[in-house]
């Protein structure tokens, strides 16, 4: 699919990898949206880009429902989602004095995450399933998910279950959508160098950067955003995870 002229959706997209994603894809020619709660950042980098921003929480439903209509209203259909929404929670299962993990953190991770990301592709998808296919197809669905997914470290119960969910339902989903011409995947980054981690010294993003096989340094957002644009050029990708994480398996801790 090429992405000159098409209307695309980016969760998360004033920041991070969806920033990143967002950019590229402006730059390949496409109409961007980036759907984020962070107002000031995102109509600053919607304005950079020649994007617009609505502001969305993606595990509201009305919220959703709101900004699908105000991207559409400007842009038309849209034909590309890519969900980067995401919180990260770093508590354990039982923690200090024998405390267990808050269930409102457990909660907003799964809510935010999981429900949100497929709140996003369901809403989506049922707007863009009424739409013309474009030759053999009519549009393409990242997600995101993590490594965490699969090697969860001390901390990440939250975090992990969430994104493990994200990649269970990356198959289904595709098959579900395959009916509509719609292709499904998800992205599972490695240690990227996305605001979270800008806070930290720089010795400590070098600690962590050693920790990858190779490239030995943490991964970049433009990394991910060429990977997406891959996936949407690539018509036989479909149903699959893919780890971006130069061969890491992450250790308890």
């Amino acid at each position: 699919m090429e992405l000159k002229g098409l209307a695309a959706i980016v969760t998360g997209g004033a920041s991070g990898l969806g920033g990143a994603t967002a950019k590229l894809l402006a730059e390949g020619g496409a109409k961007v949206a980036i759907f984020d709660l962070n107002e000031e950042a995102g109509e600053a980098h919607a304005r950079a880009i020649g994007g617009i921003f609505v502001k969305a929480n993606v595990s509201d439903e009305a919220s959703v429902t709101a900004a699908l209509d105000a991207a559409e209203a400007l842009h038309g259909v849209a034909r590309i989602l890519v969900n980067c929404a995401g919180v990260a929670p770093a508590i354990k299962t039982v923690g200090k004095e024998n405390a267990p993990h808050p269930m409102d953190q457990y909660r907003r991770a799964i809510e935010i995450n999981l429900i949100g990301t497929f709140l996003m592709i369901s809403r989506f998808a049922a707007r863009l399933a009424a739409a013309d296919a474009i030759g053999e197809e009519r549009g393409v669905i990242v997600n995101t998910a993590s490594v965490a997914a699969y090697d969860g470290q001390i901390g990440q119960a939250a975090y992990a279950s969430s994104k493990g969910g994200v990649v269970g339902m990356t198959l289904p989903v595709a098959r579900d959508l395959a009916q509509h011409k719609i292709r499904v995947m998800t992205i599972a980054p490695g240690i990227f160098l996305t605001p979270m981690l800008m806070g930290l010294p720089q010795a400590a993003q070098d600690s962590l950067g050693t920790q990858v096989p190779h490239p030995s340094r943490l991964g970049r957002p433009e990394e991910y955003a060429k990977l997406v644009e891959s996936i949407i050029a690539n018509p036989m990708l479909n149903g699959e995870t893919i780890r971006l994480d130069g061969a890491i398996r992450m250790a308890p801790r």
